[in-house]
């Protein structure tokens, strides 16, 4: 505490005996940082910013360009993006692995339930509407793109193929039937009975969304440790659930009924060529 004090401090000698510390160099009083951080063996500096308006990842690409154009650093000098911002990027590495992976093996898992291409595309269908439910559910929540957002989008995509799947099943089964009966003679006939395989499949799914919904609403609302994180997972499910819901009960039928009429037609097509050969060699 007392500078005159330290000038008189002893330092020992190599060969014996001790000198104030005073005559081994002036001791001056500078204004500096109260603490030296050091980093792989350099000093550095830390900035820290706390957002509340923007995701980590748009406001880092706005302030790089920023820093970039206005800021050149001397010599020796290096700036690094750290803290969330480099967690952001080691998960975005892997989701950019999971995330085709896991569509990947839907797809795979629907092609060998349907044994068809044509259907595991009806199916797939429901993707993409279900994200429109997700991402308008975000925006209302004032919720950013985050690893917790990808979590619950992967989540989503498997319980809307999973509810696809059943939709289709129900048409599929509605359909053969009619055709086992020798009913399916007409288009008005093929719309009966996706109309009868869609009419059977309404109270399943709408059981099937509230139980979803109604589960997941006490982890939107609740608020504690981790909640912060649990309703970013869930917050896409729950907006993407109802628009599958729609897109599977109003354009389901539809799409599955354009399928099997042109399947009737060449259907059609092959009696008709059979019983023409059979005239000929008659």
């Amino acid at each position: 505490n007392s500078i005159p004090d330290l000038k008189r401090v002893l330092v020992p000698l190599p060969n014996g005996g001790h000198i104030p510390l005073d005559q081994l160099g002036a001791i001056v009083v500078r204004k500096g940082p109260p603490v030296i951080k050091s980093e792989n063996a350099r000093p550095n500096a830390w900035v820290y910013v706390d957002l509340n308006t923007t995701d980590i990842g748009s406001y880092v690409a706005a302030a790089q360009k920023v820093v970039n154009k206005d800021i050149h650093l001397p010599q020796g000098y290096s700036l690094i993006w750290s803290g969330q911002y480099e967690y952001m990027q080691e998960a975005a590495k892997t989701l950019a692995l999971v995330i085709p992976l896991t569509l990947l093996l839907v797809v795979l898992l629907l092609y060998f339930n349907t044994k068809s291409f044509i259907k595991t595309g009806i199916i797939l269908l429901a993707l993409p509407f279900s994200m429109v439910g997700a991402i308008w559910f975000l925006y209302f929540a004032g919720y950013h793109m985050s690893v917790a957002v990808w979590v619950g989008i992967i989540a989503l995509l498997g319980v809307s193929a999973e509810m696809g799947v059943v939709m289709l099943l129900y048409l599929e089964v509605s359909y053969e039937n009619m055709k086992k009966q020798g009913q399916l003679v007409s288009l008005q006939k093929l719309r009966e009975a996706i109309f009868q395989g869609a009419v059977r499949r309404i109270r399943p799914v709408v059981m099937t969304v509230m139980v979803l919904l109604i589960g997941l609403l006490p982890i939107l609302i609740g608020h504690g440790v981790g909640s912060d994180v649990m309703k970013r997972i869930v917050a896409p499910m729950f907006g993407g659930i109802v628009t599958a819901l729609f897109i599977q009960l109003a354009f389901y039928p539809a799409i599955f009924f354009i399928v099997m009429k042109r399947e009737m037609r060449k259907l059609n097509m092959i009696t008709n060529e059979k019983e023409e050969i059979e005239n000929e060699r008659n």
